[in-house]
């Protein structure tokens, strides 16, 4: 296959996970569609094929209503959240200090400013939780509001795109809570101590999930793991995020239909980087633990092909020779740049269980991340297409090591 060919294969796999495949989040439908697709098409490459299931937590929202005075406000069910009907006076809070000599309780809070400035993790969110989130969600259940409004700007580090952004994403916190814009917010502000109304139509559904592990040659051994997530946020295609770097697996799992060399190839999709709970990577590491040794190099695929970008690769952990066999690999392609370290994707999990890792992405940061806007548009083939040949490369690079 040359370039365009392959390039070709990129646009027709991407059309069909972000468009014929509806709703990718975790538990859906659409993401065991994705998964069954995804698993087909590593066993038709010859492929040895695991797909374990986890259990997590679904979701339906049928929107939330908010009426303060007579006065309509436009607000959002936080993901997760439980439902409520619920009319208490409104308090409100700009900083954490104010929060904690906060003395009401059954209030409906409004959180705004300086305290609603990121989106707190979830509290059982096991690989990244700065103690200043955790103080704000314990304050929280301590003072038992009714509801929570965040009033929210953006935040693309942790919300992407979204504006506003859900202060608070996360099944395994009991408070219902919503969300509104910073400037609705302010407005809403002007009715403290005052009765509002808030009704939340949400739902909580149990449901599975399941990760894709392709080997080859399969069984055990030291092994070169190639990752990307594959679900996506609610009603959103996730074409960049994180449809690409699917798309990527795939492409390069055709490449390697031939393989026989030394190293073991591990395809990996974890299921849950855009979830709160990251159940499905628990469930990956809580396996891959005993022998996490045997994982020579983990590189990971999120957020790339961006059009009118190049695509960037950063080192994390690597011994000189595996650096200098991936700078060699790399070099290949001139829409790859080595960029910046950063650590907000799947790589940090294996970076934080000690092994040398890749982090492949674009060199500039998209701005419509977690939006409808995360489409078909965004994407450069040619850039999804020379990853996967670069991946061809490195793979066959560690060979000669």
């Amino acid at each position: 296959m040359d370039l365009q060919d392959i390039s070709q294969k990129a646009q027709e796999s991407l059309t069909h996970l972000c468009h014929r495949i509806p709703n990718r989040r975790v538990g859906a439908e659409g993401n065991r569609m994705a998964t069954a697709y995804l698993a087909e098409t590593f066993k038709r490459c010859g492929f040895g094929v695991e797909t374990p299931e986890f259990a997590c937590l679904d979701w339906a929202d049928g929107g939330a209503h908010l009426l303060a005075g007579s006065e309509v406000f436009e607000v959002f069910s936080s993901p997760y959240t439980l439902g409520c009907q619920v009319e208490a006076p409104l308090a409100v809070v700009r900083t954490v200090d104010d929060l904690e000599a906060h003395q009401g309780e059954g209030e409906i809070l409004l959180l705004i400013g300086e305290i609603a400035k990121e989106q707190l993790m979830p509290k059982n969110f096991p690989f990244f939780n700065p103690e200043e989130h955790q103080r704000i969600v314990a304050l929280l259940e301590e003072k038992a509001p009714a509801a929570v409004i965040a009033a929210t700007g953006q935040n693309l580090d942790l919300a992407g795109g979204m504006y506003p952004f859900p202060l608070i994403e996360d099944g395994d916190f009991d408070i219902p809570a919503a969300y509104m814009k910073d400037m609705d917010g302010e407005l809403l502000a002007k009715f403290t101590g005052q009765p509002v109304s808030l009704t939340i139509d949400s739902e909580r559904i149990p449901s599975t999930g399941r990760n894709v592990i392709a080997r080859k040659p399969a069984g055990a051994g030291p092994r070169v793991v190639v990752t990307a997530h594959i679900d996506a946020k609610d009603n959103t295609p996730g074409a960049l995020d994180n449809g690409t770097g699917v798309v990527v697996l795939m492409l390069l799992a055709e490449l390697l239909e031939n393989y026989g060399g030394q190293l073991q190839v591990e395809l990996l999709t974890m299921n849950g980087e855009d979830h709160y709970s990251a159940q499905g990577h628990k469930e990956y590491l809580k396996a891959a633990l005993p022998a996490i040794e045997e994982i020579l190099l983990a590189i990971n695929i999120d957020l790339a092909g961006l059009v009118d970008a190049k695509t960037a690769f950063s080192l994390y952990g690597c011994s000189d020779d595996t650096a200098a066999a991936i700078h060699r690999a790399m070099s290949q392609f001139q829409s790859i740049v080595e960029g910046p370290q950063w650590y907000q994707s799947d790589h940090s999990v294996f970076i934080q269980n000690g092994r040398p890792a890749v982090a492949i992405s674009s060199n500039r940061w998209p701005d419509f991340t977690h939006t409808p806007d995360d489409d078909l548009h965004q994407v450069d083939y040619i850039q999804v297409a020379e990853i996967a040949l670069a991946l061809r490369e490195v793979v066959d690079e560690l060979n000669k090591l």
